[in-house]
């Protein structure tokens, strides 16, 4: 290889780099989030105004509000990130897998199951808490979006479900449906509890509510 084969890919390199004021960006909204979630385990839900978040995080209540609109904004990050981890574990999936067994697949196999504690607890604390629960759905419907391009980038234009309008967002919507059928019927159950044993129950109904779609919903 050259050296203007390598000037060439360390200025791709450098250009795929996020930039210092791009990780600087990334640290601070990263600190307000995790300041958000440790003032709603220790005040609760609706407790702690943005003041509060940006002192925590040691920013201005300036810079707080270019990131976020509210406190319970800030928390929906980690609901966000959960959901977000579910999109390469999709893009993994074999090509020629059906696509409902792709999206429980990446559902079920995540990455990081502190994300998953973390989901539980923000889902808990949204039942609480009108204004985190609309922030949380929202959520939700960002990701389900992202799953449906996904989706459609990976089938071919001549599929039938990519000429059905309402195969895809129709799919993805039940399968996102499902998990929060799970994480509701975990919360009825446990309370919220976050202990091991709980998560792998948690992890149990996701699982078992995708295996209702699996069979179609037969009993």
């Amino acid at each position: 290889m050259n050296a203007f084969s390598n000037d060439i890919e360390g200025a791709e390199a450098t250009a795929s780099a996020p930039s210092r004021r791009e990780l600087n960006k990334q640290a601070n909204r990263r600190a307000m989030a995790d300041a958000a979630i440790e003032l709603v385990r220790t005040q609760g839900a609706g407790n702690f105004t943005a003041d509060d978040v940006a002192a925590a995080a040691g920013v201005s209540r300036r810079t707080f509000f270019n990131y976020f609109p509210s406190p319970e904004s800030a928390l929906a990050v980690h609901i966000e990130e959960f959901l977000d981890n579910v999109l390469p574990h999709f893009q993994a999936r074999p090509a020629d897998e059906p696509l409902v067994e792709s999206m429980l697949q990446a559902l079920t196999e995540l990455a990081d199951p502190a994300l998953l504690e973390r989901t539980a607890e923000l889902f808990q604390l949204a039942e609480e808490n009108p204004q985190m629960h609309r922030f949380q759905l929202e959520a939700w419907t960002r990701a389900e979006g992202k799953i449906v391009d996904a989706i459609d980038e990976r089938l071919d234009p001549n599929n039938s479900a990519r000429q059905d309008s309402l195969f895809v967002p129709a799919l993805v919507g039940s399968v996102f449906a499902s998990a929060r059928a799970a994480l509701s019927e975990w919360l009825r159950r446990t309370g919220g509890d976050l202990s091991a044993a709980s998560l792998a129950g948690l992890r149990e109904l996701l699982i078992d509510a995708f295996g209702h779609l699996r069979s179609g919903f037969r009993s």
